[in-house]
């Protein structure tokens, strides 16, 4: 990792930790679990490892709660975008249609002009 120990305070206690995460990164990450702690422990009272574990917990179910509204945001934006290409399709092909349909009446209004002549 060769980066240089960052020195972390979570729960009261300081931890150094090595990583390749940038220090301010790994200072705000430390920010959330804290500030997950804080809901958990109540005030003047140590954290213990089952706290932590709970907060581990608590965060991993986040994790998947935003996870699951991600996958159902891009359900949804699938969708969208089919129905929206799906008129796209259908609105060129009416305008194929359209341009097709005037280009016969000129035709025959050449042909028309061609015979009275």
């Amino acid at each position: 990792m060769g980066s240089a120990p960052v020195e972390l305070r979570v729960g009261g206690q300081s931890y150094r930790v090595l990583s390749s995460a940038s220090p301010s990164e790994l200072k705000r990450l430390a920010a959330v679990v804290d500030e997950k702690l804080s809901q958990v422990v109540p005030p003047g009272r140590a954290v213990t490892p089952q706290a932590m574990l709970l907060v581990a917990m608590a965060l991993a179910h986040d994790v998947e709660q935003e996870r699951e509204r991600t996958a159902r945001l891009q359900e949804r934006s699938r969708g969208a975008l089919s129905e929206l290409l799906r008129e796209v399709e259908d609105t060129m092909h009416a305008a194929g249609e359209l341009i097709d349909a005037r280009a016969s009446v000129v035709r025959v209004e050449v042909a028309s002009d061609a015979s009275r002549g």
